[in-house]
């Protein structure tokens, strides 16, 4: 089985190391990847939950995620308690196990064939991903789900917000969390795009490399899965300067900014 952890404990965070070694202990036989969102960055934990469990991969999968910033409730936390842990199944039968903080299941609610509580503590530790919820997950990939509570009403998982930053990629590309069915320009149209206080010129283009060095696309991107009605795949836009870097021309802004076409 192959089990991808999605969590904001930070790049190269001994945290990760961790809960690796718990959900090993209960499932000695998986391959694990590991992957690092922003801090409390519930945003891009569920693009990458959707990216990642929407798309070809192995069969026996299993996505395990933990970003909880504890904003449910803004007074103090007894015992260390903070958002419940949850369960989904994917429609290609990938199990998705974490915290519903968020937006960590706005992309996949409408996809989701199950969507439940695990009745799990809450509370009990700093920690939760490695001292509370790896036996709960374990236990749903070796198909026990004992442990499974009331089902998730859709009300109760805000939807994907439109028009924000959703990820930074290594190349400085920016994904947005605007879906490219929603435009229809003309190819190689002149657009104006705000991140923040920065405005930049922005050549709309349906393939990010059909522009010259130094100009910068707006462009359907990398990321998308199938739509959840069966209809064209969704594709997210990208904003992509060609030999260059996107994210420092708009001013290295954050995860979950709010992007807008001025012009």
């Amino acid at each position: 089985m192959f089990i991808s952890i999605i969590a904001d404990y930070g790049t190269g965070d001994p945290a990760f190391a961790e809960v690796t070694q718990r959900l090993l202990a209960a499932l000695p036989n998986a391959q694990l990847h590991t992957l690092s969102v922003p801090p409390f960055s519930t945003l891009a934990t569920g693009f990458w939950i959707a990216q990642l469990g929407l798309n070809f991969g192995p069969s026996d999968r299993l996505i395990y995620h933990n970003c909880a910033p504890r904003q449910d409730d803004p007074e103090a936390r007894r015992n260390n308690e903070g958002e419940g842990l949850t369960y989904a199944l994917l429609p290609n039968g990938v199990k998705v196990v974490g915290v519903n903080a968020g937006y960590t299941l706005s992309f996949i609610k409408h996809h989701a064939k199950v969507l439940q509580v695990v009745n799990v503590s809450k509370g009990g530790s700093q920690f939760r991903s490695r001292d509370v919820f790896p036996p709960a997950a374990a236990a749903i990939m070796q198909d026990n789900f004992s442990l499974l509570g009331d089902n998730l009403s859709l009300k109760q998982i805000p939807d994907v917000p439109q028009g924000r930053v959703a990820w930074i990629d290594g190349y400085g590309n920016i994904k947005t969390t605007i879906a490219a069915g929603t435009l229809n320009p003309e190819p190689e149209s002149k657009i104006v795009i705000r991140i923040g206080d920065v405005v930049s010129d922005a050549v709309y283009s349906d393939g990010s490399f059909k522009v010259s060095e130094g100009t910068l696309a707006f462009a359907p991107g990398s990321s998308g899965w199938s739509s959840p009605d069966g209809g064209e795949p969704l594709r997210w836009m990208e904003l992509f300067l060609r030999g260059g870097n996107a994210w420092e021309r708009f001013g290295k802004p954050r995860v979950n900014q709010s992007i807008a076409q001025i012009a």
